[in-house]
């Protein structure tokens, strides 16, 4: 996408390049989520270089299961602190460590789940087996 980020970029292009919708990119805006971005002749949107790179940011924070309403207090942090990457870091740490231990814990929870399942599986293999015998 490197000829996109080298000029403004219209909404449709973007999201094509990106593999969403313009609506998803006009959701985003309306929360909040995409700051301020440039109209061309007060109506079509188009989006510079930091816009791609936050929408980027956006639909990577999504993919890990980070949820708007964390995505939206990054993002307001950021706007604060004048788009001050740093100033976000902490909070974004924070996050992280928050799924991962979520995801711990569902990993541990369907470790269990499979293991009852083997053990139930055996035993109806055990069952069948005797019936199987007894015939």
């Amino acid at each position: 996408m490197s000829t996109l980020e080298s000029k403004l970029v219209q909404i449709g292009e973007l999201a094509k390049s990106l593999g969403i919708t313009t609506r998803t990119i006009r959701y985003y805006e309306e929360i909040g989520l995409m700051g301020k971005n440039e109209r061309l002749g007060g109506s079509t949107r188009t989006y510079n270089t930091d816009d791609i790179l936050r929408l980027k940011f956006i639909l990577k924070l999504k993919t890990m299961g980070i949820s708007l309403k964390e995505i939206e207090q990054l993002s307001e942090i950021f706007d604060i602190n004048e788009k001050d990457f740093n100033k976000i870091t902490p909070k974004l740490i924070e996050i992280l460590d928050n799924h991962i231990a979520k995801v711990d814990e569902k990993m541990a929870n369907l470790s269990s789940l499979r293991k009852d399942i083997v053990e139930y599986r055996i035993r109806m293999t055990e069952f069948l087996s005797n019936n199987n015998q007894h015939e």
